[in-house]
């Protein structure tokens, strides 16, 4: 089996998550850039066997897009052209910076930690793939 990669797409940085190659376990990979992302996810599936990407979809609590979900699309559209073989789909992102927050609570991170950006995405980005997993069984 191959892995399934998510993303939780920001302005400035990008939280990452994968999981195993048996699709059992969903872990934190990396916070990147954004301005380094389309780059950095080539490098890794060009080492890495990824069978999809799970990119998070945002949307405010109504449904109606964020501000953010142009940026989210132009980056799918030119991953589709890009990267064809390997298949990239929206998942719905609300409330995982929310979940992030909590889960560092009950951690028992510090308040220094929590505020930690990068770590909040990467946590994000784990939490979108956990719940994409979740679905599909």
């Amino acid at each position: 089996m191959a892995r399934i990669l998510s993303i939780d797409y920001g302005r400035k940085r990008t939280g990452l998550a994968v999981t195993d190659p048996l699709q059992i376990i969903a872990g934190g990979l990396a916070t990147v850039s954004t301005s380094e992302l389309f780059d950095w996810l080539k490098a890794y599936v060009a080492k890495e066997t990824v069978e999809r990407i799970v990119i998070g979809e945002p949307r405010q609590l109504d449904g109606s897009p964020s501000e953010n979900l142009a940026r989210v699309q132009q980056f799918v559209n030119r991953w589709r052209k890009a990267m064809p073989e390997v298949p990239i789909e929206f998942y719905d992102e609300r409330f995982t910076s929310a979940l992030a927050h909590q889960a560092m609570l009950d951690g028992g991170l510090k308040k220094k930690a929590r505020q930690n950006k990068a770590l909040v995405d990467e946590i994000s980005a784990t939490i979108i793939l956990e719940d994409y997993m979740r679905s599909r069984k």
